[in-house]
């Protein structure tokens, strides 16, 4: 009985080895149009630790992302990445991002975009990459509110893009 017991030990202890360890790689993007400001305003949410370590391996070893710490260039490597990654098409042509700013939200980091001067939306593409250069079970959620209708899909790396048409 002893032996059994020892034995079931022996078993399940490796088990809890693993509890823990998985992490799960999440942004998550919002987009809403405003008509009446003719803009497509977007928040994308990422992990403050996930962020910087991409940062500091593609741009610089001293980005630091704290409120209280940032290193001077921080904000133009944020805009350069997320420019980069996020990739909006309306009505067929592609839109250029504006970067608004940042703020922290505990562990998260909240980035503000913007399209200006967008009358009227008939399609909507967008492709999303954002960490999919770190990670490779990096999953993108992006919610849409276009004209009046909700919209949300997940982005993997084999399948970045989504596009909507509101005809």
């Amino acid at each position: 009985m002893k032996n059994l017991k020892i034995f079931i030990i022996f078993l399940i202890m490796p088990l809890f080895a693993f509890i823990g360890v998985h992490k799960y790689y999440i942004s998550v993007t919002q987009i809403e149009f405003v008509q009446e400001k003719q803009s497509v305003q977007i928040i994308t949410r990422i992990f403050v630790d996930d962020f910087e370590n991409l940062l500091k391996e593609r741009y610089d070893k001293s980005i630091i992302l704290d409120e209280k710490n940032q290193t001077l260039d921080t904000d133009k490597y944020i805009e350069k990445y997320l420019k980069s990654k996020i990739k909006i098409k309306i009505n067929g042509k592609e839109k250029l991002l504006m970067f608004i700013g940042k703020e922290y939200d505990l562990d998260v980091l909240k980035c503000y975009l913007e399209i200006e001067n967008i009358e009227n939306i008939n399609s909507f593409e967008i492709a999303n990459n954002v960490l999919f250069d770190l990670f490779d079970d990096q999953q993108n959620i992006v919610k849409t509110k276009i004209n009046s209708k909700q919209k949300s899909f997940i982005l993997v790396s084999q399948n970045e893009k989504a596009m909507l048409s509101f005809n």
